[in-house]
């Protein structure tokens, strides 16, 4: 949205430089009456622009490069646009006029392409913390939206205090609105609003204006003329006066309107209306400056009271800290009460609680293990029954089995006797050939004995014969 933005207004906004040689200020002398700008601004440092929008003329500015203020704004009055939106330009062929750039434009978008920058207008930068704001000579809120955006160029800007700015264009608005406009029709009401700049200046640069007025002028057949200036030491000075007055105000020779715009021959009566109703607006504003003097005035004694009544109003407070804090223990004491009755029930509660329970579960669990129980116990019956049958039968097994078993031994006594002889006699006679046989081993090993023991003596004590022998 702020690139397209700034297209519109790169593209279509324009504040041509009019040149020395040509007469006036080219297309923009629709804005005076007669096609006659005002006369006797003729300093070197006087520039000429006519400020254009979307290929149209919107208003004209004389601006002083010395001062880096617009002497004065001529504009004739639009139906006032609702909406109003803020885009700052600055004129770069009053810094470099051999710069191509034919167009009024945002500062960001020419720094570093136009030469001297800054040299013979004021920027933003000029009025960054300065505590100044940029104060519009022709007011944005008489224009409709076309001639509005026009306006916001800091060529059509002075410093003002923010309180001047506001009252400025309050009481300009006003005065246009409710008694110029209602005395004239728009084709003919012709106004120039200009600032007469003074010695002070912002950061060393602009100049702050010391007045700023108003001309109108009516070219009608029952035309007329008016003057308007405010003090920008006084943010509620608002006077009227004629046009040759405030002519006088402004430099030597100086003529706003062509032959004073009929102030000899204007109508009286409709020149009262006017005045009275300028006197109304005024009115207005002095009132609203004496409410505001009386809410002061009213400060002030407020103020005194104040100083007068702190005291008691400390003690005051005190006695409601007091009473407060004792209230606040008072409901802490009741509540320990409370939290303590309340804990004692609670626990008492919570054991008959936990009592019933338990004497209701043990209740339910006997229940329960009765039929348990019965069944336990005719199993065990039956087992006991089942083992002594067991052992009855085992018995009777027992009893009946050892006459069986003695019987069939006794039986069985004389096979096993006569099948055994033969057994016997042959082991018999195995021992007895044994034993023969060992008696002979036993001789014959006693002999070999002997044997060798003889050998071993006579080999030990007959000496050895000859071989002869």
């Amino acid at each position: 949205q702020n690139i397209q933005r700034w297209v519109l207004i790169r593209g279509f906004s324009r504040g041509r430089v009019v040149g020395r040689d040509e007469a006036g200020f080219a297309e923009c002398n629709v804005f005076f009456p007669g096609q006659v700008p005002p006369e006797g601004f003729t300093q070197p440092f006087h520039v000429k622009i006519c400020q254009q929008y979307n290929k149209e003329p919107r208003f004209a500015t004389l601006y002083s490069t010395k001062d880096k203020i617009p002497l004065y704004s001529a504009f004739k009055h639009t139906k006032p646009s609702q909406s109003e939106e803020e885009s700052w330009l600055v004129e770069p062929q009053i810094d470099d006029p051999e710069n191509d750039l034919q167009e009024m434009v945002h500062e960001v978008d020419i720094a570093g392409t136009v030469a001297n920058l800054g040299a013979n207008q004021a920027l933003t930068s000029d009025y960054v913390g300065s505590g100044y704001e940029r104060g519009l000579l022709n007011p944005s809120l008489l224009n409709e939206e076309d001639f509005q955006m026009a306006t916001y160029t800091l060529t059509n800007a002075v410093p003002l205090s923010p309180s001047v700015s506001k009252s400025w264009h309050r009481d300009i608005g006003k005065v246009v609105e409710q008694a110029l406009v209602p005395h004239c029709s728009k084709d003919h009401l012709y106004l120039l609003a200009g600032a007469i700049p003074s010695k002070a200046r912002v950061k060393g640069k602009l100049s702050v204006p010391e007045t700023l007025w108003l001309a109108a002028c009516c070219d009608a057949p029952e035309g007329w003329s008016l003057g308007i200036v405010k003090n920008t030491n006084d943010d509620n000075s608002l006077a009227d006066l004629t046009v040759r007055e405030l002519e006088k105000k402004l430099l030597i020779g100086v003529h706003l309107f062509k032959g004073s715009c009929g102030e000899d021959n204007q109508s009286q009566e409709k020149t009262r209306a006017i005045l009275q109703a300028v006197s109304q607006v005024r009115s207005g504003e002095q009132a609203r400056a004496s409410d505001s003097q009386e809410a002061k005035e009213s400060g002030l004694v407020r103020k005194v009271a104040g100083i007068i009544a702190a005291p008691f109003i400390k003690l005051l407070e005190l006695l409601i800290y007091v009473l407060v804090e004792l209230v606040k223990y008072v409901f802490y004491f009741l509540w320990l009460v409370v939290k303590r009755v309340g804990g004692t029930v609670l626990d008492g509660v919570c054991n008959l609680w936990n009592g019933v329970v338990s004497y209701l579960k043990n209740i339910t669990m006997v229940l329960i293990s009765i039929p348990y129980d019965v069944g336990r116990v005719i199993v065990n019956i039956f087992m006991g029954f089942l083992r002594i049958v067991e052992d009855v039968a085992a018995l009777t097994y027992q009893i009946l089995r050892i006459p069986v078993g003695f019987v069939l031994h006794l039986a069985a006594f004389p096979y096993h006797s006569i099948c055994a002889i033969p057994s016997v006699l042959k082991d018999m006679a195995n021992g007895i050939g044994g034993t023969f046989s060992l008696v002979i081993d036993a001789t014959a090993t006693i002999l070999h004995g002997f044997y060798y023991l003889a050998c071993h003596i006579v080999k030990r004590f007959v000496p050895k014969a000859s071989s002869d022998d």
